[in-house]
């Protein structure tokens, strides 16, 4: 076994699969293009399109090192392997070569450029049901494969079969591609503990095997009627978790002692007064956390009470609460962040220009969250002795209450609901954590749509008695000065995006008949010749007279064309919507109505820039 680097390993493999005519795509932002989820959290997710038959303009062998961010077991974060972000290799063939290389490939760079032992190594296959037959073809495969290393393998003896539960991806949905995957797994030799069942298996979770990649072949489409059809374009779709290869070829028991994690907790042993063998749960929470904001602020997320905001939120706020209990010093990130940086720089040298701001975003929630973190951790001590003290009421405490508790705390404190479950945890209550989590988001999305209903009685303070698209009146008159300034709206958006960034993304507007308020994120206050800059660029605009045209297409035909559009859930299930272009400066998917011509405006003025939440700023302009 080589012990190599986490980006040896990582060049080692890209290096492989482009020798064999992959394209190396570079990792996809993790912000994904589809809006119904949050993050990227696999490799094959920025390339579904292309997996469902669309052509890729690299070509049908594709190969990546894809960042990704999972926080669906954010609360387990701090055991040997659950982390938020890391990496997963990955090759792809859009209807080109299958099983057969993928699988003599898979064998042969594990054993011959990751130096792996073959007699360590062990896979498992589709075992067949009523849906699709036994994955025979992948066991004669791999029965040659291993002997090519000397290996004498047969299913049952090295190579195993499982259920669907076990072997078999997708689909997406109730129907679409999907087909029998080969997991492959390597024993790292430790003794089977008998607290996961009498016997040890390959799938079993007790931590001898470990499985370092999986092989998917798409070769079925489920019907909306359950049926399993052959597919015409039959692909290959694999992962290899990097940090998880690293953990393997470095010998070490858990992620948190690779290379790409542990100087980052030495780090901050040196400003800690807790040593790292005592309190190792904290140490891996921090590092797994400030690690996963690094990327995720230099994706362009920044701290907010919403979506991906929310999330980097949690995990900045959480670092920080367990970096207390560590007894560190206020900027104890500041370290870490450089560490992660230095770690990272070959790979994603975008992270070092982002330094200064990733450590401001950090800068920024600690300081709003110190005062309400000691606040809140002392409500909680508080009401934990009373409600021990009680204790008839305490055993009789509901998933409920718990729940209603965790809103509180939110409300009351910014405390993020997984930090007040924990918390309730550590004090000793039983309950369903997700059940708990449940109702208190419930409450939070009720309270959520009682502030919209509010904030759209008052909308710019007239008495709604016109509405056309997504625009609101007293009269005639007032809807055409709101028309002129909705269409001010896109020409600023356009902008501010061509001023400050493409990370500008619009977060809300208000518009009465005297002015408009559009909020966009972006990290810092505009300076003076910035608001000039995007003052001077609108009134070009304006000054040209462009024509606006109005096109109806789908979702999908609109994200083709180019066109802006940041609130797509609202999107979803109409078949045609409305995109507007105001000449060649700007493209949205919008409700309208608008000008025809800019020419209708007259002269855009900024009359002030302001914060309006972490990460959010916003503008009011007129036009005179």
């Amino acid at each position: 076994m080589k012990n190599l680097t986490t980006n040896q390993i990582r060049e080692k493999y890209l290096k492989f699969f482009e020798q064999r005519g992959h394209k190396i795509l570079p990792s996809a932002s993790l912000l994904p293009n589809d809006k119904t989820v949050l993050f990227i959290t696999a490799g094959m997710q920025p390339l579904v399109p292309h997996l469902l038959g669309e052509p890729h303009p690299e070509g049908k062998r594709l190969a990546s090192s894809q960042k990704c961010l999972r926080t669906d077991d954010i609360l387990e974060v701090g055991d040997n392997r659950h982390l938020t972000f890391f990496e997963m290799l990955g090759n792809w063939s859009l209807g080109d070569y299958f099983k057969k290389e993928a699988i003599n490939w898979s064998l042969e760079l594990l054993v011959n450029e990751f130096g792996l032992d073959p007699k360590n190594i062990y896979v498992t296959v589709f075992e067949g049901d009523k849906d699709a037959p036994k994955d025979q073809e992948s066991i004669d495969i791999w029965i040659d494969a291993f002997k090519n290393v000397g290996i004498d393998a047969s299913l049952g003896n090295r190579i195993y079969a499982y259920p669907k539960e076990k072997n078999w991806w997708g689909p997406v949905g109730n129907s679409g591609p999907c087909g029998p995957d080969t997991e492959i797994f390597y024993d790292t030799g430790k003794e089977h503990d008998k607290k996961f069942g009498e016997k040890c298996h390959v799938n079993c979770d007790c931590g001898k095997y470990v499985e370092i990649w999986n092989n998917v072949f798409m070769e079925y489409e489920k019907t909306e009627k359950g049926e399993y059809k052959p597919l015409k374009q039959k692909n290959v779709d694999t992962g290899m978790g990097l940090e998880r290869m690293a953990m393997v070829l470095q010998k070490k028991e858990t992620v948190f002692e690779t290379d790409v994690f542990y100087p980052a907790i030495e780090e901050l042993q040196k400003i800690s007064s807790v040593e790292y063998v005592y309190q190792k749960h904290s140490y891996r929470i921090i590092a797994d956390h400030i690690k996963a904001s690094c990327f995720l602020i230099s994706d362009g997320i920044y701290p907010s009470n919403k979506e991906q905001g929310y999330v980097l939120r949690r995990l900045i706020r959480r670092a920080i609460r367990h970096a207390k209990m560590l007894n560190t010093k206020k900027d104890f990130y500041v370290p870490l962040v450089k560490k992660v940086i230095q770690i990272y720089e070959t790979a994603y040298p975008e992270l070092a220009k982002k330094q200064n701001q990733i450590l401001t975003e950090i800068e920024k929630e600690e300081e709003k969250f110190s005062k309400a973190l000691s606040n809140g951790l002392k409500y909680l001590k508080n009401w934990g002795k009373k409600m021990g003290a009680q204790t008839i009421d305490a055993e009789n405490l509901t998933e409920k209450e718990f729940g209603e508790l965790a809103f509180y705390m939110y409300e009351s404190y910014g405390f993020p609901i997984d930090d007040t479950i924990e918390e309730l945890n550590n004090m000793g209550w039983q309950f369903d954590k997700y059940q708990v989590r449940k109702v208190a988001e419930e409450k939070f999305e009720k309270h959520r749509e009682v502030s919209k209903k509010g904030a759209e009685k008052k909308f710019g303070g007239h008495g709604l008695l016109l509405q056309t698209g997504e625009l609101k009146a007293a009269d005639e008159e007032e809807l055409k000065k709101v028309t002129a300034l909705h269409t001010a709206t896109h020409l600023l958006h356009q902008a501010l995006r061509e001023v400050l960034g493409k990370h500008v993304q619009q977060k809300g507007s208000d518009i009465t008949a005297e002015r408009l308020r559009f909020d966009f994120s972006h990290p810092e206050k505009l300076t003076e010749e910035q608001k000039q800059k995007i003052e001077d660029l609108v009134n070009r605009q304006i000054q040209k007279g462009l024509e606006v045209k109005c096109e109806e297409m789908s979702l999908k035909d609109a994200e083709k064309s180019g066109a802006l559009g940041f609130f797509k859930d609202k999107y979803q299930g109409i078949k045609k919507l409305k995109v507007y272009s105001i000449g060649d400066f700007s493209k949205e998917i919008c409700g309208g109505p608008h000008v025809k011509n800019t020419s209708q405006m007259g002269k855009f003025k900024i009359k002030k820039e302001s914060s309006s939440s972490a990460g959010v700023r916003r503008i009011k302009a007129v036009l005179e």
